[in-house]
C-alpha cells in the first residue's frame, strides 16, 4: 500500500489550482463541498487514559491534502462523488472501502484518510464493523503509526453500541488483532499500550487469548522475563491459563536452557486441571533429547500412548530421527515397530529417515523388516522410502526382495523412477529372469510408467542372452511401433544378434545331446 497523504511530497498545492479548477469545485455537490472545511477536533481521551493523548485534530481533510497534480485530485473527488453520497451509513462506507476503494490502483492507499474524513461528518459515526475493517487493513499492510492513531481514536470515540452501560463486544477482538500485529512486527511497547487501553474499554477481564498473544510475542523475541511477568499478571487478574499458555511458557523455558523449570510447569499444568496436548509432550520430549536423556524422552512418548494422546508426525520425527542422529538406528527401528503395533503412528508419518539410515549402513534386511511390519499395520511408506529400500536391497544382491517391494509399490499406485526401475530390470536379466523383468515392465506400464529406450534394450539383451528368440522378436516389433529403432540397420543388427545367439545355443545343445538335437532339427 502507498504512503498516507501526509507523507507525499507535493508538486502542486491545492491552493495553486487554476482559477477554472476553483470554479469547478464550487459547483460540486454538498458532500464534496463539505470536504473543503477542516473537521472538528475529536473528543479528548479520558482523564485516566494510559494512552498518549490523540492529536487535537484528525488528519487533514481531503481538499487540504496535497496530491501529485490537480488532475489527480479531481479524479479522487469524482471517484467519491460516483460511489458515495450523503447521507451514508457505516454499512455504505464499509462497502465503499471494501469493494470500491480497496481495489483502486490509484486511491487505495487513501483509505485511512477517507475513514478519518467520514468521522467529521455530523450525521455519521463509525461502528465496530468499520473500525475492525480499518484495523485489519492497517495491520496487514504494516501501517503501524496509522494503526496506533486508529486505536487512539477508538478509545476516545467508542462504537455506538457501547453507549449504554456495557461496552461494544467487538472491541476486544479489534484490539486483539492489532496487538498481534504489533507483536509480529516487534513493536512490543505499542502492543502493551494497546493492551492497557483495551482493558479500560472492555467489560470485565481480558480473555486468555490476548494474554497468550503477548506472552508468545515476548517468548519468541527472547524477552522471556517479560513473558513471565505477563503470566504473573494474568494470574493476579484471575484469568485462568489454558493449554496454549502453558505450552508457550514450557517452550520458553526449554529455549532458555531451563528444562527443570519446564518440567515443574508441566506438573503445575496438570495439577491445575489443564490436560496437556500433543504440543506439550512434543516440547518436553524434544527437551529430554536435547539434554541427552533419551530414555526419559521415550518414556514420555509411551506415557502419551497410555493417556490416549495421539502422536503427531512431529512426535515421531523427534523420537525416531533424534535416535538416528545419535547413531542409534536399530533402537529407532525397534521403537518404530513398537509404535506401529500399538497403533500409535499417524498415517501421514514418513519413516524415510530410518529406512535411509538402515540401507546406508548396509542393513537393508532390517529396513525390509521395518517396512513389512509398518505396511501390514496400514502405514504405507512414501515413494521415496520405498525407492530407497529397493535400491538398498539391490546393492546387497537381494533382487527377489527388491522385485517384491516394487510390485507392492505398483499395486499401491507408486511408480518408481526410471533409473531405479531400469536398474532392477538389469539385475533380474543378469540372473536370467528376463521373463519376470518383462512382466514387471508390463505391470508398471499399466500404472503409468513410461518405458524408455534403455528399458527395451535391457530386456532385449536379456532375451538375447537367454536365447529366447520369439520373445525377443516380439519386443523388437514393439520397439518399432514406438519408434525406438531409428533405422533399418539397427533393426537388422538386433535381429542378427537374436538369430546368432539362438544358433549358438542350438549348436551347444546338439553337441551335448546329438540324438535329441537331430530329431529336433528334423
Amino acid at each position: 500500500m502507498g504512503l498516507p497523504f501526509t507523507h507525499l511530497k507535493p508538486r502542486h498545492s491545492i491552493l495553486q489550482l487554476s482559477q477554472s479548477s476553483v470554479m469547478v469545485m464550487k459547483k460540486l455537490p454538498p458532500i464534496l463541498r463539505k470536504l473543503q472545511t477542516p473537521p472538528p477536533a475529536p473528543p479528548s481521551p479520558l482523564p485516566d487514559a494510559i494512552l498518549p493523548s490523540p492529536p487535537q485534530a484528525l488528519p487533514a481533510p481531503l481538499p487540504n491534502l496535497t496530491l501529485s497534480s490537480p488532475h489527480h485530485y479531481t479524479q479522487l473527488l469524482h471517484f467519491l462523488k460516483t460511489h458515495l453520497s450523503l447521507p451514508f451509513t457505516p454499512n455504505n462506507l464499509l462497502h465503499f472501502l471494501k469493494s470500491k476503494l480497496h481495489f483502486h490502483p490509484k486511491f487505495s492507499h487513501y483509505d485511512f484518510h477517507i475513514f478519518n474524513w467520514a468521522s467529521t461528518i455530523d450525521s455519521f459515526r463509525h461502528d465496530h464493523f468499520t473500525f475492525a475493517w480499518m484495523a485489519r487493513t492497517l495491520a496487514t499492510t504494516d501501517r503501524f503509526p496509522d494503526l496506533k492513531s486508529l486505536l487512539q481514536f477508538l478509545a476516545s470515540s467508542p462504537c455506538p453500541c457501547s453507549d449504554g452501560i456495557f461496552s461494544c463486544p467487538q472491541t476486544e477482538s479489534i484490539f486483539q488483532f492489532s496487538i498481534s500485529a504489533f507483536c509480529r512486527a516487534g513493536k512490543f511497547d505499542e502492543a502493551v499500550v494497546a493492551f492497557e487501553s483495551m482493558r479500560r474499554l472492555i467489560d470485565g477481564r481480558p480473555s486468555v487469548v490476548v494474554y497468550n498473544v503477548l506472552i508468545n510475542g515476548f517468548v519468541k523475541s527472547g524477552r522471556f522475563d517479560r513473558a513471565l511477568g505477563f503470566y504473573d499478571r494474568m494470574l493476579s487478574d484471575r484469568v485462568k491459563p489454558d493449554v496454549y499458555t502453558f505450552n508457550i511458557l514450557i517452550s520458553g523455558y526449554c529455549r532458555n536452557s531451563q528444562f527443570a523449570l519446564a518440567l515443574e510447569l508441566f506438573k503445575e499444568m496438570r495439577e491445575k486441571g489443564c490436560s496437556p496436548n500433543v504440543v506439550s509432550f512434543n516440547t518436553l520430549i524434544k527437551g529430554f533429547f536435547r539434554e541427552g536423556k533419551f530414555e526419559d524422552g521415550i518414556a514420555m512418548a509411551c506415557e502419551m500412548i497410555q493417556l490416549g494422546c495421539k502422536f503427531s508426525s512431529v512426535t515421531c520425527e523427534i523420537v525416531v530421527d533424534g535416535l538416528c542422529r545419535e547413531g542409534r538406528v536399530l533402537e529407532a527401528s525397534e521403537i518404530l515397530i513398537d509404535f506401529s503395533r500399538k497403533r500409535a503412528l499417524p498415517e501421514d508419518y514418513d519413516y524415510f529417515g530410518v529406512i535411509e539410515n538402515l540401507c546406508g549402513g548396509g542393513n537393508a534386511g532390517k529396513a525390509l523388516e521395518v517396512v513389512d511390519e509398518l505396511w501390514r499395520g496400514g502405514n504405507v511408506p512414501s515413494i521415496i522410502a520405498s525407492t530407497t529400500l529397493v535400491e538398498g536391497l539391490r546393492k546387497v544382491g537381494r533382487a527377489n526382495e527388491a522385485l517384491t517391494v516394487t510390485e507392492k509399490m505398483l499395486k499401491e499406485g507408486m511408480v518408481p523412477d526410471s533409473v531405479t526401475f531400469n536398474s532392477l530390470l538389469q539385475d533380474l536379466c543378469n540372473v536370467k529372469k528376463t521373463e519376470e523383468a518383462n512382466r514387471l515392465r508390463l505391470l508398471a506400464s499399466s500404472k503409468g510408467f513410461e518405458p524408455d529406450t534403455k528399458t527395451y534394450y535391457i530386456l532385449l539383451s536379456g532375451y538375447t542372452m537367454e536365447g529366447n528368440k520369439v520373445e525377443g522378436e516380439r519386443l523388437v516389433d514393439e520397439m518399432l511401433d514406438k519408434e525406438f529403432i531409428p533405422d533399418i540397420a539397427t533393426f537388422n543388427r538386433l535381429m542378427d544378434q537374436l538369430s546368432n545367439t539362438c544358433k549358438k545355443r542350438f549348436t551347444r545343445s546338439q553337441n551335448r545331446y546329438p540324438l535329441s538335437s537331430k530329431l529336433l532339427a528334423e
